[in-house]
This record gives C-alpha cells, sequence and structure tokens, in this order.
C-alpha cells in the first residue's frame, strides 16, 4: 500500500525536537518557526510534558466518557483560568475542523436558525460544515456545498449588516486573525460590530481560535484585544502541542443536553494530560507574556527592511508580506540557512514558533533573512 499522495513533500526527515529546534536524519540542525502549522506551543520534547504524558500513560490511556473522567474536569477549570472564561463550559474534541463542525451545530440547535455567515480568506477546517464555509472552493466537494453558507468580503461592515437584515442568520464564525488568509488581523470595531448584530438578532459569535488563540498573540484568544466575549470559542492546533485535542468553550447561555454532541475520542485521558502539561507550563514560564515581547521585537525589526510590502499580526502569529521576486524566500530559508517558516499565497511568510520562542532564536531567524533579501 502508498500513502494517498496529497501532500507535496520537502526531501527532509525530522527525526528529533527539543525546544524550537529540530532535527534531521542526518543530523542536520533546523529554527522551527512554524511548530507543525502552529501546533507546537511550548517547544518540542518540553520535560514537563513528556513526564505528564508518560505518567498517565502508565495508568490510564483511554477510557470512553460514559464514566466520569476527573482530569477532563481539571482541564476545564484549568482552562476557564488561564483564558479568563471561567463561567463558560467546554466540549472536547479531536482537532479544529471538529472543534468548529460542532460549535456550527450547536449555534444552530440553540437558536434553531441554519444560516452560517463567513468571510473571504477564512479557513475553517475540512468537515463537511466547516468546509462549506471556508473561502477555497477547491477543497469542497459537491456533496459539501450548501446554501446556509454565505461568505461575506472581509471586514465589510456594510456587508454584514445587509445579510443580518432578513433575521435568519444562525451564526458567524470568524478567525481573529487569518492564518491560511495571509495573518489578516480582524479589525476589533468589526469584531464589536458582529457581537452587536449577533445580541440584536439572538445569533451564536463564534469565535474561531483553532491557529490564532492559546496565547499565539500575547492574549489567550486573538478576539480577546476587542474587548467583546464571543459565544462560542474554537481550539486545537496549540492546545496539545502536537497530541490530537481540540475543544469549543461554550457560553453558559448555551444550554447542553443529553446526546446533543457527542464522541468517542475527544477527551481521553492522554490528551487531557497533554492539554493540561500545555496550560501548566504556559502559567509557569509566562509564556503569554514571552510571546507578545518577542513577537513585538520580531514585527518592529521586520518593519525595518525596506524590501517587505507589509508586516501584519501580533505577538508570534506574523505575516511578513513580500514583493514577487522574493517567491523564492521561504525555500531559501529552509534550504540555505534551515529555518522552517510558513506561507500564504501569494508571497507571505507566516512564523507561527512556539510561545517560548527565544531572543536569541529571532534574532537568528532577522540574520538569515536579512541575507535571504539581499543576496
Amino acid at each position: 500500500m502508498k500513502l494517498f499522495d496529497v501532500y507535496p513533500i520537502n526531501n527532509i526527515n525530522i527525526v528529533k525536537g527539543a525546544g524550537s529546534l529540530v532535527y534531521d536524519d542526518k543530523g542536520q540542525e533546523y529554527l522551527d518557526l512554524y511548530g507543525g502549522h502552529a501546533v507546537i506551543s511550548i517547544g518540542h520534547t518540553h520535560p514537563h510534558y513528556v513526564k505528564r504524558l508518560e505518567d498517565q500513560l502508565h495508568q490510564l490511556g483511554f477510557y470512553s466518557n460514559s464514566i466520569e473522567i476527573p482530569i477532563q474536569k481539571e482541564l476545564a477549570e484549568k482552562l476557564g483560568h488561564v483564558s479568563g472564561k471561567e463561567d463558560f463550559q467546554l466540549f472536547l474534541v479531536n482537532s479544529g475542523a471538529e472543534a468548529n463542525e460542532n460549535a456550527l451545530k450547536l449555534a444552530s440547535f440553540y437558536n434553531g436558525k441554519k444560516k452560517i455567515i463567513s468571510f473571504t480568506g477564512g479557513f475553517h477546517g475540512r468537515t463537511s460544515l466547516a468546509v462549506a464555509v471556508t473561502d477555497n472552493p477547491k477543497i469542497v466537494a459537491p456533496v459539501n456545498e450548501t446554501d446556509n453558507a454565505l461568505i461575506l468580503p472581509w471586514s465589510d461592515e456594510a456587508a454584514l449588516v445587509q445579510a443580518f437584515a432578513d433575521n435568519e442568520v444562525c451564526a458567524v464564525i470568524i478567525e481573529g486573525i487569518q492564518g491560511v488568509g495571509g495573518i489578516q488581523v480582524a479589525p476589533d470595531g468589526f469584531l464589536q460590530k458582529i457581537r452587536s448584530l449577533c445580541d440584536t438578532h439572538n445569533a451564536v459569535f463564534i469565535a474561531d481560535s483553532v491557529q490564532c488563540g492559546y496565547g499565539r498573540t500575547g492574549k489567550f484568544y486573538s478576539h480577546d484585544f476587542s474587548g467583546v466575549d464571543a459565544d462560542i470559542y474554537t481550539m486545537a492546533k496549540g492546545m496539545g502541542n502536537g497530541f490530537p485535542i481540540g475543544a469549543i468553550s461554550i457560553s453558559p447561555k448555551i444550554q447542553p443536553a443529553y446526546g446533543m454532541l457527542g464522541t468517542t475520542f475527544g477527551g481521553n485521558h492522554l490528551a487531557c494530560a497533554a492539554a493540561l502539561a500545555v496550560l501548566e507550563i504556559m502559567e509557569q514560564d509566562n509564556l503569554l507574556q514571552n510571546a507578545a515581547e518577542v513577537g513585538a521585537y520580531l514585527i518592529e525589526e521586520l518593519n525595518k527592511f525596506e524590501q517587505v510590502k507589509e508586516v501584519r499580526g501580533r505577538g508570534l502569529m506574523i505575516g511578513i508580506d513580500l514583493p514577487a521576486e522574493f517567491a523564492h524566500a521561504k525555500k531559501d530559508l529552509l534550504f540555505k540557512h534551515h529555518i522552517f517558516t510558513g506561507e500564504a499565497k501569494p508571497n507571505v511568510i507566516r512564523l507561527l514558533p512556539a510561545l517560548n520562542l527565544a531572543r536569541a532564536h529571532a534574532d537568528r531567524f532577522l540574520e538569515a533573512f536579512t541575507k535571504v533579501l539581499n543576496q
């Protein structure tokens, strides 16, 4: 059997990691400023994380949600405290797409409506309804198509107000900072307008925080910069530092009922141990503050490059918009300077490093980036 060939692959075999560094099978060291799509939030193989998982595995790896699982309640309490949403409720799943799928379903259960508003440039996952509200027709199979999805122009208040005119909107789903869309920061005023319209029309505000949440921006959720609460926050990626886990954090106004949502693997013992380790390290090592400070330093330095069209982002979610003549930059950073970064089309370099990125590693990137632009 062969692998189903859907990923363009770099010919690099990473076999080891420590902190913000990874190593291939030939012993070559790489600086990891992408973390596997913003997944590595506390660095590779953090000792506390490894021990948390190892200890749990020696006790129990899995049992179903038909029994008491105290570690789930421990995770909910810790997440509520760290995120500042202590009165919210937690439902645990396995991925970001699954989180968004359940959030959209829950919104429709709540108000009985069907129309979902999302935005151009957005990415919400690859499950059926999540992909239907994602702005990429290439990944929407015919069976995913639905008239209930309305994709509006990014940050267009007039279009948003018009879409609410018929009072049929079930939910608005929006990333606080678009990742795949090129690190586009949602204006605070636009998020406040969404909150106001959702309140007026009994619609549900879903904050897609799968990539832009979990402390990456220096606040726990990037939507927090706007000063308003969403009704549902979706999360995954950095939540488990590589262990598959996702969740939705749900406003107390939305009431649960037996059988409304369900999952086999969501909230299993190992996943909760991984997520608790991440939150414990974030607290102990002040990683939100580090993300804010090192991110601000990177953004300030990147803005000094005359060749850069625009630097966007907050904290350690940074997009470097380059002219077309630097389309080679990501490839050169990887193969000439051994630095992993991401990209967004057409020519945006995406930086999504671990939240404990050291200033010295930021400088290592800036030195290499200078060489790439000036070669």
